[in-house]
């Protein structure tokens, strides 16, 4: 009913971009409940960026000024531009959707950012 496909994961140096795009189909009733998360193993998953209600964004603060959040609803993507990537982003990056109370997540990008 709903899927979630990431993908532009991979390897790059500190300091480097990348571009992770999140591909939703099935019943999306809007990309407002889209969001980005990260898991690093050992700790528990994290927020990273996500639209909340009216279309705004939010953040976490380790990522603010660097990482955006952004959409295209023709295509029903959304994407996180990742800029000055830091040894510390290195994670499995995790798309996400709520709607009406469930969560729905994406297999995960792994990202890895060398020093």
């Amino acid at each position: 009913q709903v899927q979630l496909v990431e993908s532009g994961g991979g390897l790059v140096q500190a300091g480097g971009s990348l571009r992770l795009s999140c591909a939703a189909s099935g019943r999306i009733f809007s990309l407002n409940g889209m969001g980005w998360y990260r898991q690093v193993p050992g700790k528990q998953r994290e927020l990273v960026a996500r639209y909340t209600s009216g279309g705004s964004t939010n953040y976490a603060d380790s990522v603010k000024g660097r990482f955006t959040i952004s959409r295209d609803n023709a295509k029903n993507t959304v994407y996180l531009q990742m800029n000055s990537l830091k040894p510390e982003d290195t994670a499995v990056y995790y798309c996400n959707i709520i709607q009406y109370g469930r969560d729905y997540w994406g297999k995960g990008a792994l990202v890895t950012v060398s020093s």
